[in-house]
C-alpha cells in the first residue's frame, strides 16, 4: 500500500536534513572529503526513490566510462530528476544548480560543501566563474551535470537550450554525455508539490559527443545535435523532432 503523499514529502525533507546537517557542520572545520559526500548523496537519493516507491530502469550504461569524467547534459522534467540521476549514475556526480537553491537554509551550504556549482545566469561574470569552477571539478574527477533548458518542462517536451554548458565543452574539449530522463514528470510534475508514488522512471545514456569535432564556429550545430539525441530517448508523445523512419 502506497504511503500518503504528504508523508513522502515529509520523509524526503527529513532525509535531506539528515544528510545536509552533518555536511554543513563538518564544512566549518574545512573541506568535507568527497568520498563522504558521495556516500551521503547516495543514501539520500536511494531513500527518495524508496519513499516514492519508484521503479527505476537504466539503458545505455555501456556508454558511461566511470574512469573518465564528462559534462552530463540532460532534459529537466522534475525535482526528482536530481534524486534519479544521483541514484543511477555510476560515478561521482554533481550538478550545476540555480543560485536560488543555494539560498535554502541547510541545503544550500551543504550543496556548496559537497562541490555543487552555483550558477547565477543573471550575472555574466558570476556565470563565467561558475563554468570555470565546473571545468575544475571535471578535471579533478567529478562528472558535472547541467540541464540546459534552465527550468523544468511542464509538458515533458524539451524547452530551448541555453548555451553556457556547450561553451564550456567547446573551450575545454570535455566530452558531453547526453542523458534522457524519463518518467519523473509522472512522479512530481513541474510546479506541483504532491508526489505521485508507485511510478516508473529511469534514464537513457547516449554515446558521448566529442565537442572538438565541432569547434566554436559550429556551437549551434553541437547544441542541436545533443538536443536531438536527448529528444530521441523520450517517449514518442513527448518528442519535439519527427521520429526517424525505419527501413
Amino acid at each position: 500500500m502506497s504511503k500518503p503523499k504528504l508523508s513522502i514529502t515529509l520523509l524526503t525533507v527529513g532525509e535531506t536534513l539528515r544528510i545536509c546537517a552533518p555536511t554543513v557542520l563538518e564544512s566549518a572545520s574545512g573541506p568535507v572529503p568527497r568520498e563522504r559526500c558521495n556516500a551521503r548523496l547516495a543514501q539520500w537519493a536511494a531513500a527518495a526513490m524508496k519513499h516514492a516507491e519508484i521503479e527505476t530502469f537504466v539503458e545505455g550504461l555501456e556508454h558511461v566510462d566511470p574512469a573518465r569524467p564528462h559534462l552530463v547534459i540532460s532534459n529537466h522534467q522534475s525535482t526528482y530528476d536530481i534524486f534519479l540521476l544521483m541514484h543511477l549514475y555510476p560515478a561521482t556526480l554533481r550538478m550545476i544548480a540555480k543560485k536560488e537553491m543555494f539560498r535554502i537554509p541547510v541545503l544550500g551550504p551543504a550543496m556548496a560543501a559537497a562541490e555543487f556549482v552555483n550558477l547565477d545566469r543573471g550575472d555574466h561574470q558570476r556565470a563565467r566563474e561558475a563554468l570555470d569552477l565546473a571545468r575544475q571539478h571535471i578535471e579533478s574527477g567529478i562528472n558535472v551535470w547541467i540541464a540546459p533548458e534552465g527550468t523544468r518542462s511542464e509538458d515533458g517536451r524539451l524547452l530551448p537550450f541555453k548555451s553556457g554548458g556547450f561553451m564550456l565543452a567547446l573551450q575545454t574539449g570535455i566530452p558531453i554525455l547526453p542523458v534522457t530522463v524519463i518518467g519523473t514528470n509522472d512522479v512530481l510534475p513541474a510546479k506541483h508539490v504532491r508526489v505521485r508514488p508507485g511510478k516508473r522512471a529511469g534514464v537513457r545514456f547516449h554515446p558521448p559527443v566529442d565537442p572538438s569535432a565541432y569547434g566554436l564556429e559550429r556551437r549551434a550545430e553541437l547544441m542541436e545535435d545533443v538536443r536531438r539525441t536527448i529528444d530521441s530517448g523520450l517517449p514518442e508523445q513527448f518528442r519535439s523532432y519527427p521520429v526517424a523512419s525505419r527501413p
